[in-house]
């Protein structure tokens, strides 16, 4: 990290920065907007193979038993 940032305990506690409501309201906004796209967004189809190769793995697993990778 950078190393000529103070730490948060050493800041004074006193000293609060306070951003003007609309720009919070737009950074608020942005964000959502920004995660929104990442929510509905597709599954890359490499995941999905790994995600059915999991489930068919855990499939194959023993009724309450576990696998010795998990040990």
């Amino acid at each position: 990290m950078n190393s000529e940032l103070p730490e948060r305990d050493e800041v004074d506690p006193e000293f609060e920065t306070l951003l003007d409501p609309k720009v919070q309201e737009s950074i608020g906004r942005s964000l959502k907007a920004h995660y929104d796209d990442l929510i509905n967004a597709p599954i890359p189809d490499k995941f999905l193979v790994l995600l059915a190769q999991l489930e068919a793995t855990e499939r194959r697993l023993p009724v309450g038993g576990e696998s010795d990778e998990c040990r």
